[in-house]
């Protein structure tokens, strides 16, 4: 394999703008299943569930959540989100890069103590905050303030690949200004860890066959090169895969174009043969398989409904 093919060990969305890297998302189900698919970042992610039962996969590690609480996942975190029983079910999520928040030019202990640690990942975040815990009313409240900030300022041109995001000055001051209260108050209340960022080598793993998938879903991908790329023979790859995703490599894959295809149906007017084409599938027939297999309708209902 060469090594122009290995993959960008991350999600390539853009969280925000260039110039203000935040953006916030809002998300409802009333089915069970996956809500959001493994994957990772370099910003820090704040979700806000707000009712319904799911689970939170953060480095291979399960959190059950059927309760009113708030999670953190810190850069590089890989994680997913699911609802465990039908029903209505919310979560709301703010994305930001920790550069919205630096004073660089005058380095007081903000800025060293505080600020920079979480960005070299010496500093992490509370994995959860709980209705019990004394900073969760704050830390909600913030959080509220930023939903608001951005929900002020979107107009149709603030909604961009199904994220909030804000060019307005006024609102950006509001969400900087929240997202400082919010480590206020995780200070305070002692909340942040120190760690020596020993990554497990199995996250690294499963981080790079992810990423070649995400990379190459267009493409034919093999069990084989997947296998290879991280170093293992093919059964015991697809096993590894497996009980670190709860999901085969072969599914994951068609998870992930069915994801793209309904980003292609709502965002473009690109034919459903040529969408096919775009997300790795040859064959029509097994493309309207697949996707009714994952959405319970046709891609052109999907597209009408969107």
């Amino acid at each position: 394999m060469q090594n122009e093919k290995l993959p960008k060990l991350r999600e390539g969305r853009v969280h925000g703008t260039k110039d203000f890297p935040c953006a916030i998302y809002w998300t409802g189900s009333r089915k069970k299943g996956i809500m959001v698919q493994h994957h990772w970042h370099e910003e820090i992610e704040i979700i806000y569930f707000s009712g319904g039962e799911f689970c939170v996969e953060i480095n291979i590690e399960k959190y059950r959540i059927s309760g009113e609480c708030i999670f953190f996942i810190n850069p590089g975190e890989l994680h997913s989100i699911s609802v465990e029983k039908d029903g209505e079910c919310m979560e709301d999520a703010v994305v930001f890069h920790m550069d919205i928040l630096n004073f660089a030019s005058s380095m007081d202990q903000v800025q060293t103590r505080l600020l920079q640690p979480i960005q070299n990942g010496r500093l992490l975040f509370p994995r959860c905050i709980e209705t019990e815990s004394p900073a969760f009313k704050t830390v909600r409240d913030a959080f509220l303030n930023i939903q608001n900030a951005f929900g002020r300022s979107c107009t149709g041109e603030g909604i961009c690949d199904g994220q909030a995001v804000t060019e307005d000055i006024t609102c950006q001051l509001a969400v900087k200004a929240s997202l400082l209260r919010i480590l206020t108050v995780l200070s305070a209340n002692r909340m942040f860890t120190e760690t020596s960022r020993n990554n497990d080598r199995r996250i690294e793993t499963i981080k790079k066959a992810i990423g070649y998938i995400q990379d190459n879903y267009k493409e034919k991908i093999y069990i084989r090169d997947l296998a290879d790329l991280i170093g293992m023979n093919e059964q015991y790859f697809c096993r590894f895969f497996k009980k670190a995703i709860g999901r085969s490599p072969i599914e994951y894959v068609n998870e992930y174009r069915i994801k793209k295809a309904r980003h292609y149906l709502e965002e473009t007017d690109l034919t459903v043969m040529e969408i096919c084409l775009e997300c790795g599938y040859n064959n029509l027939g097994n493309f309207l398989r697949e996707f009714r297999r994952y959405t319970d309708t046709t891609p052109l209902q999907y597209r009408k409904r969107s």
